[in-house]
């Protein structure tokens, strides 16, 4: 009984793996239940089981359920697994306990090339694991053991993107220069793989020992190394010596490789002594001429022929015989894949009907010497052997192998049936004699030629080919260059330079440029630096080459704000409505919508749905704050801010949101304070420095002032609010020649703001050129019909030497 219930835990195990492949999770969240009940004390059937309920999005059971040996780390699973689940839970220190505990379960890990189509590790290795850690760190707060686990994680495996954007993410000071290169380990499987290349290149690679199938072998997978697609594989010797199906097709089309110890009647099996090896059909081109060992075998009796032995006849031996064969025949192909046995069948109706050198039918031969009874006599004593001595490799020179292979040349020639062309002789030498028979019921048939034989090596090879990865030095360096050359630009857009992050981006291959993913990054980078059109440009090719895309929107929504688009904006609003509606993104897009159509009450309701689906976008916190200033609701836009901080330390807009509504609260010591602050975190953005500088007027500091608007200048040059604010410093100065320099500099730059022609026009009347006040009143009141009193005004008293003022 215990057997059997073992068996039911083996089983079990197999079928929750298979419903995790298939993505049919509630049903492999059933079956790891019954798991359980079945093998209550096993800790492998409690990780299944809280790793279904994580998949399952129920954090808190999984939690439950792997607590137990997770969270004194007894098990490495059920530790990974109560880790995740504490990621989720917001219980941070618990999951770096835990992991913490198994540390020695996980350090040396690398899985790295080991996975594939149909082979997987359901545990983690050490990069994961640590970059795991480095989010658990970062939730927690501690953002330099954070970093500290996220550089590991990348050093281990540098194919780990989430590990250098989470470091880009916390403002971490990466050099991209000297990521992205080959481990350790890439580098000895490469070189590796390159050497067996090589060497199979040259037909250098001879069997030192012969290939022994294993009693339990026919019931190991094609492509897997055990039954369990998720378990870890059981390789020996070279780490690829499998790999490389095309070597012995090449044999099969008239070019014998070297000769190897597989058995000759039954179907081939697994190339080497692998557990995980691919089916090589190499016994198809295998050269019969040579016998296995120098001194011949003694002659069998007569009277028994080599077809009696085999069964095929009746005799007195082929009771003893036949049922080797066919056993053999018939183990090998019960239980093997699909590939096997199409295979098998193949090889076992081969076996069967040809039996003769010259492709004649077994019961119609009657010359003794059709048949080799030698060699057959020492085949047939191997057959309930699962095991090649090494003495039976070939050891016979190439000289004698020649001159047999002539004599039996000559053999096939004096027995040829009539009518028999010399090309079918041809194709019976070049090894087709021993697997390819003519049919049964014709006698004259024809030897079938190479283009005719229905070659068995083609299933198996097949799934070769598609699941296993041959590691290259330069298929790698080419990725690693490729990923660096998108870490540059990442990194740069996550330091907010925005001119580098564009250059970076616009470098990259053309095939990586037209993905939504890069071109959500050129979208926020043209953003930053407030070229809303290209933005504009960037976001649209990203929703057309991928329309349900919800990542990004939230800046493309703020794009088109800017813009002043309210049509494409509520095209966009219903459209992430439809396609999600849970999305924190999809209830930002509507939010701007309102906001757009100064429905401020309506949009921050949106906004307030956003923060309630994921606490920790803060992004949205942001965008409710600036409707709650703008509603003049102080309070709340303070308290909004800060929670868009406390998500983000790195968010400047909402640094940026908490200094305006300082100032709008005339307590402008605290808004230059937080102003700074964002300004520390975007060094790029000339908007901050503007504002510092407008908080320094308002404290009489004009000096100060005029300071920050000249490096906000060199930031943005073709901007017009610095250049403006500047000139007004300069006016406050009474430099009226350096704001006068400015002015006509901005008048090229915004030659439709009323505001420009106005300043300009009060710099003239400083200067005393009345003609030129004149026009530049004129132009302004042309350009601004609302300000017509005003600027009647000042053109009433242009004789007036009145003191200037500042005003807003």
């Amino acid at each position: 009984m215990a057997q059997i219930n073992g068996q039911m835990v083996a089983q079990m195990r197999q079928l929750v793996f298979y419903h995790l492949d298939n993505e049919s999770v509630d049903t492999a969240s059933f079956l790891a239940g019954r798991l359980v009940a079945l093998d209550p004390r096993n800790a492998d059937s409690l990780h299944l089981l809280s790793l279904t309920y994580l998949r399952t999005r129920r954090y808190k059971t999984a939690y439950d359920t792997a607590y137990k040996y997770g969270h004194g780390g007894r098990h490495f699973g059920c530790a990974y697994t109560l880790a995740l689940a504490c990621e989720r839970l917001g219980r941070y220190r618990e999951g770096i306990s835990a992991l913490e505990k198994c540390k020695t379960s996980w350090g040396a890990r690398n899985h790295w090339n080991k996975h594939s189509e149909t082979t997987r590790k359901h545990l983690p290795d050490a990069a994961a694991v640590l970059t795991l850690l480095g989010k658990l760190w970062r939730g927690h707060g501690d953002l330099r053991k954070s970093g500290e686990y996220f550089i590991e994680a990348h050093k281990a495996n540098p194919f780990t993107w989430d590990a250098f954007q989470s470091l880009c993410d916390i403002g971490a000071d990466v050099n991209v220069a000297n990521t992205f290169r080959m481990t350790a380990e890439m580098k000895t499987a490469a070189s590796t793989t390159t050497s067996l290349i090589n060497g199979t290149r040259e037909e250098t690679q001879v069997t030192t020992q012969p290939i022994q199938p294993r009693p339990q072998e026919a019931q190991i997978p094609v492509s897997t190394p055990i039954n369990d697609p998720f378990g870890p594989a059981t390789k020996t010797g070279s780490e690829w010596s499998f790999q490389f199906p095309k070597i012995k097709s090449k044999g099969m089309f008239g070019s014998p490789p070297k000769a190897t110890a597989l058995q000759n009647w039954e179907t081939p099996i697994s190339n080497g002594s692998q557990g995980d090896g691919d089916v090589e059909m190499g016994g198809i081109t295998n050269d019969l001429n040579m016998p296995f060992n120098d001194a011949p075998p003694p002659a069998p009796v007569r009277r028994s022929k080599t077809l009696s032995r085999l069964g095929f006849e009746s005799s007195k031996d082929s009771s003893r015989l036949q049922a080797p064969s066919l056993k053999s025949l018939g183990r090998t192909n019960s239980d093997t894949t699909d590939a096997e046995e199409t295979t098998s069948q193949s090889s076992r109706t081969t076996v069967v009907n040809k039996r003769t050198l010259s492709g004649h039918p077994s019961h119609a031969s009657s010359d003794p010497e059709a048949a080799p009874p030698r060699r057959s006599n020492r085949l047939f004593g191997q057959l309930g052997s699962s095991k090649l001595s090494s003495s039976r490799l070939p050891t016979e020179s190439a000289p004698i192998a020649a001159a047999k292979r002539d004599a039996e040349l000559k053999k096939i020639k004096a027995t040829g049936t009539k009518g028999r062309g010399t090309s079918t002789v041809g194709r019976v030498v070049s090894g087709n004699r021993k697997v390819i028979p003519p049919a049964l019921d014709s006698k004259d048939s024809r030897a079938p030629s190479r283009t005719s034989v229905n070659i068995p090596t083609a299933p198996s090879a097949k799934p070769t080919a598609e699941t296993v990865v041959l590691p290259d030095t330069a298929a790698i360096e080419s990725l690693l260059s490729m990923f660096k050359q998108l870490a540059i630009g990442y990194a740069a857009l996550a330091k907010y330079d925005s001119k580098a992050s564009i250059k970076a981006f616009e470098t990259v291959s053309p095939a990586q440029k037209d993905t939504a993913w890069v071109l959500g990054q050129l979208g926020k980078a043209y953003y930053e630096v407030a070229d809303y059109a290209k933005a504009e440009e960037c976001f649209a090719r990203m929703m057309k080459i991928q329309p349900t895309r919800v990542e990004d929107t939230e800046y493309y929504s703020t794009v088109l704000w800017q813009l002043k688009k309210p049509v494409q904006l509520a095209f966009l609003a219903h459209t992430l409505r439809e396609l999600d509606f849970e999305a924190p993104q999809t209830w930002c897009v509507v939010g701007n919508a309102f906001s757009l159509n100064r429905e401020h009450d309506r949009a921050i309701s949106c906004f307030k749905r956003a923060v309630q689906i994921d606490p920790k976008f803060h992004y949205a916190w942001t965008l409710m704050g600036h409707e709650l200033l703008t509603n003049e609701e102080f309070d709340a836009a303070l308290s909004s801010y800060r929670k868009g901080v406390g998500s983000e330390r790195r968010g400047y807009a909402a640094w940026y949101g908490l200094g305006k509504c300082y100032e709008r609260m005339s307590k402008y010591e605290e808004a230059e304070r937080h102003f700074r602050i964002a300004a520390s975190i975007n060094k790029q953005h000339s908007v901050l420095f503007v504002c510092i500088g407008v908080v320094l007027e308002r404290m009489r500091h004009p000096r100060e002032a005029l300071a920050q608007y000249t490096h906000a200048i060199t930031l943005a040059p073709t901007s017009a609010l610095p250049r403006f604010r500047r000139a007004r410093s300069l006016m406050t100065l009474q430099l009226y020649n350096e704001a006068l320099a400015e002015l006509t500099e901005l008048v090229a730059l915004a030659p439709e703001e009323a505001n420009v022609w106005y300043m300009l026009g009060r710099c003239h009347k400083a200067l005393g050129n009345r003609s030129e006040t004149v026009r530049c009143y004129t132009t302004s009141l042309n350009l601004d019909a609302k300000a017509a009193q005003y600027i009647k005004d000042a053109m009433e008293a242009i004789d007036e030497s009145d003191e200037e003022e500042d005003s807003e």
